[in-house]
């Protein structure tokens, strides 16, 4: 009888432990490749959709803006741009008056000598609001031409195209029954521009007077504030030296010059203006949106970055083992809070707070201060901060922890102190992670919306920058709140819509830029120490 050898047994219970082996790594390599396939996957959809919906809109945009000047309306937002720029000039004066007596009354003057004081420059920004009466009177009556106009052009335009989709479906009966009416484009026009000599009459009247009255200008008591007058009287002067120029934009306009097809995209990439549902005319500028997130980002990111890379060298390097229990739990307990109650308590805390500091005696050197708003840029960055820091400490402690051990005690031993070690050895052999941490915490701040939803104070207006710091201090709106804001207003499929759409699509390709940049800047970082 033979004998299987013992070898010759084992080998089928080998063969089929090292299938199940084989099995199992195929199984991680196709759950951890499928996740990346899903990544892949969804964020090919994203930007699918994205362009999907927002495709369109620029067309409809060049449409928009190609009725804007057949209807004249670009004709009397040339005069309207005048009376507006005085109007800003007005607010200015008011703000001038606020200023002087918040002064004033925190010297202890009474208020009835406050305004006894103030009497003569009352006067005087009566009469500068006064000089643009027929100014505004010429724009109101142009506007209602233009906007018949426009309104004409519009159902014409509907009419033009309801025909063309019929003729296009074959229905030919049904669109010659549509009947397209015929627009006296010359005759419109030539009413129309009459505005011109109306408007050179109205501003050599406003020239007169506004020049009469800064010839005249009454002197504030306080030297600071006199000093911003001062400031306004110049500009006051180079507004009515514009006037001129503004007469020969109206004589040079035509509404035969055809708008270019790329109009439309530089009005949405660098307009000032998004102004929606509007009976005038609809703009979709993103330059303010930009500039508020961009604003918002850079007040959390000053804040956050030097917070939770600090806190993280403290834990990770010199803290003791009772300090880690109580730091670290309640930093990263921070991000459970819901954005929400950051946004009530920036409302009712923060804002309040930081309005209330700039009216202390003690800052009132700061030219900027006191602030009108407590809903602004610097109410809504600090909220911001403070969910940023949770991430930005993490993943940096995680970063200075990864570090080798060898590096530390080589350190040590070459006879540097604790200091030296973590600004030379510790922080450049972690700062992959550290960026790593900044940028994660950037995504949290530029994407997150309910706070600045609350806070920012979602005024569409690009900031003052002529005030200096002053322009953290202003409200402004941001992409994410814009979307968050009005997506549920709108209707589907129209320029409004697929203008938010856009919105998503530039807040979407801002941030793979700022991820691509970062890890170009990493790799160059690891060839350079390399």
């Amino acid at each position: 009888m033979e004998t299987t050898a013992p070898d010759q047994l084992m080998a089928p219970a080998r063969g089929r432990g090292l299938i199940s082996t084989r099995g199992v790594e195929q199984l991680i390599k196709a759950f951890f490749g499928g996740n990346a396939l899903v990544a892949l996957i969804v964020l090919t959809l994203i930007t699918v959709f994205l362009f999907r919906e927002g495709f369109g809109f620029f067309g409809q945009n060049l449409s928009n803006l190609r009725l804007y000047r057949q209807s004249g309306l670009e004709y009397v937002d040339i005069i309207r741009a005048q009376g507006e720029q005085h109007a800003t000039l007005s607010r200015a004066l008011n703000e001038l008056r606020l200023r002087q007596f918040r002064r004033a009354e925190t010297a202890n003057i009474p208020r009835e000598q406050i305004d006894a004081a103030l009497a003569p420059f009352d006067e005087f920004a009566t009469a500068f609001s006064d000089s643009a009466i027929d100014l505004n009177g010429l724009v109101s009556d142009l506007g209602d031409q233009a906007s018949a106009q426009k309104e004409q052009l519009f159902a014409r335009n509907e009419l033009m195209a309801q025909k063309q989709h019929l003729e296009r479906r074959g229905a030919a009966e049904e669109a010659a029954q549509i009947a397209i009416p015929e627009v006296d484009m010359t005759a419109a026009f030539a009413a129309l521009r009459t505005g011109t000599p109306g408007f050179e009459a109205a501003s050599a009247q406003m020239t007169a007077t506004v020049g009469q009255l800064l010839n005249t200008a009454p002197t504030l008591p306080n030297e600071e504030v006199q000093q911003a007058f001062e400031k306004w009287k110049e500009r006051a002067r180079g507004y009515l030296a514009a006037l001129p120029a503004a007469a020969e934009q109206l004589r040079a306009w035509s509404p035969d010059v055809p708008v270019p097809w790329y109009r439309a995209i530089t009005a949405f990439l660098f307009g000032e203006d998004w102004i929606t549902a509007s009976f005038w005319q609809d703009w979709y500028g993103i330059r303010p949106l930009l500039v508020g997130s961009i604003l918002v980002s850079v007040v959390a990111l000053t804040i956050a970055v030097p917070l939770g890379v600090s806190s993280a060298i403290y834990v990770s390097e010199i803290a003791s083992r009772e300090e880690k229990r109580l730091i670290k739990p309640y930093i990263e307990f921070i991000s459970a809070i819901p954005s929400v109650v950051l946004g009530f308590f920036g409302i009712a805390v923060v804002g309040q707070a930081v309005r209330a500091m700039s009216e202390l005696p003690m800052f009132s050197w700061v030219s900027f201060f006191p602030i009108s708003e407590r809903l602004n840029v610097f109410t809504a960055g600090c909220l911001l901060a403070l969910m940023a820091v949770p991430t930005i400490f993490t993943l940096a402690e995680d970063a200075l922890r990864n570090v080798p051990r060898g590096f530390k005690e080589a350190s040590y031993a070459l006879g540097a102190n604790r200091l030296q070690t973590i600004a030379r050895v510790l922080v450049p052999a972690s700062l992959s992670g550290i960026v790593s941490a900044v940028l994660l915490g950037l995504g949290r701040v530029i994407g997150e919306t309910m706070v600045v939803l609350l806070c920012a104070g979602n005024r569409i207006e690009i900031p003052d920058f002529t005030q200096g710091l002053g322009a953290f201090f202003q409200p402004v709106h941001t992409m994410t709140g814009i979307i968050a804001q009005e997506m549920g207003e709108v209707v589907r499929g129209s320029m409004h819509y697929r203008a938010l759409f856009m919105v998503g699509l530039v807040l979407f390709t801002i941030t793979l830029g700022i991820n691509y940049l970062a890890q170009k800047l990493v790799a160059r970082y690891r060839m350079s120490i390399g």
